[in-house]
C-alpha cells in the first residue's frame, strides 16, 4: 500500500478506535463495563460492533466498491471471514466491513484496557 493511503487508514482506524471507544464508555458506564460487554457480545445491546463498522463506513464513503478496496488492500494479510454470497460488490463490503470490525474490536479493547488501568481507585 502507498504510503499516503496507509497514512490515511491509519487515521481512518485511530479515529474509529477514539468515537467507538468514548460511545461505549458513555453507554455503557465506564471503560470496565464497555470492554467487558465488548468482549462478550460486540453486537450485543448497547456495543453494536458491526452497526458502528456500517455507520462509519457510510459517514467516511467506504460503502461502496472503490471503498472496499482500500480498506482490504490495507488488511490483506488479515484472514477473511465466510460471506453470504450476491454481487461481487455485495462481497467486496461485507469482507472490508467484517476484516474493519475485526481489527476495530482488538484495537478497543486495547483502549478500554488502557483506559480501566488509568481510572483513579477509590480508598
Amino acid at each position: 500500500m502507498e504510503l499516503h493511503r496507509r497514512q490515511q487508514f491509519d487515521f481512518l482506524l485511530h479515529t474509529a478506535v477514539e468515537r467507538y471507544t468514548e460511545r461505549l464508555e458513555q453507554r455503557l458506564g465506564g471503560p470496565g463495563p464497555a470492554l467487558e460487554r465488548l468482549r462478550n457480545d460486540p453486537d450485543g445491546d448497547g456495543v453494536w460492533l458491526h452497526e458502528f463498522t456500517r455507520s462509519l463506513f457510510a459517514d467516511f464513503l467506504l460503502d461502496n466498491v472503490g471503498g472496499a478496496c482500500f480498506v482490504l488492500q490495507a488488511l490483506a494479510r488479515r484472514p477473511a471471514a465466510p460471506t453470504r454470497g450476491g454481487t461481487i460488490e455485495d462481497t467486496l463490503l461485507e469482507l472490508a466491513e467484517s476484516a474493519f470490525a475485526a481489527l476495530l474490536d482488538a484495537k478497543t479493547d486495547e483502549a478500554l484496557e488502557q483506559r480501566s488501568g488509568y481510572q483513579a481507585v477509590d480508598a
